[in-house]
């Protein structure tokens, strides 16, 4: 079974450490964790992860967030991997900082990334871990927000929801979206 985990973010130093890049920290995390190193390729950076008889084609696109759908299209494209198989990470203004909630389809809820994916791809069941990131920002700033790095104090929460985030993915690919949704849309 080959899955694509498309974790969005924005390349460069300046976005390394933003809220808007949670998709890549994870899979930067699950790379770090497993030795897995990530090779400069169309559209993105790609890695490979194997999982209990599962492979994942880790995904970071290049395209910025607002662009993702090229790149998420053209692996699922050129490795044939169903549209049931692909979980995207996002942050998620809806949801308070560090709440994780795992979802088979839906709206883009006004992500650009999701909106931009779902457009490219024409649909929009495809599975996505939403990484709640608050909104703790005034009116006409949802930007500079999304853009701006983690307090302190989310900095040291980061690592136990990243490690919570690997376990989402791990089980999406060996138990399915539903049971995955069952188990951990119910945590705290």
């Amino acid at each position: 079974m080959k899955y694509l985990v498309a974790g969005l973010g924005n390349i460069g130093p300046e976005y390394k450490n933003t809220r808007h890049n949670i998709g890549f920290q994870i899979l930067d995390a699950l790379a770090g964790a497993s030795n897995i190193v990530f090779s400069d390729k169309r559209y993105g950076f790609v890695g490979e992860y194997k999982f209990k008889g599962r492979t994942f084609l880790l995904l970071k696109p290049t395209t910025y967030v607002n662009l993702s759908g090229r790149a998420v299209n053209y692996w699922l494209q050129k490795e044939k991997i169903p549209l049931e198989n692909m979980l995207v990470l996002v942050d998620d203004l809806a949801l308070p900082f560090g709440t994780l909630r795992v979802k088979a389809k839906g709206s883009h809820g006004g992500h650009n990334g999701l909106r931009n994916i779902s457009e490219v791809l024409g649909r929009n069941d495809y599975a996505r871990l939403r990484f709640g990131i608050g909104d703790h920002f005034h009116p006409g700033f949802q930007v500079d927000y999304v853009l701006s790095e983690w307090t302190a104090e989310e900095k040291k929460q980061l690592p136990e929801k990243i490690d919570t985030c690997i376990e989402i993915i791990q089980n999406y690919g060996t138990i399915g979206i539903e049971r995955t949704m069952n188990f951990f849309n119910k945590r705290k």
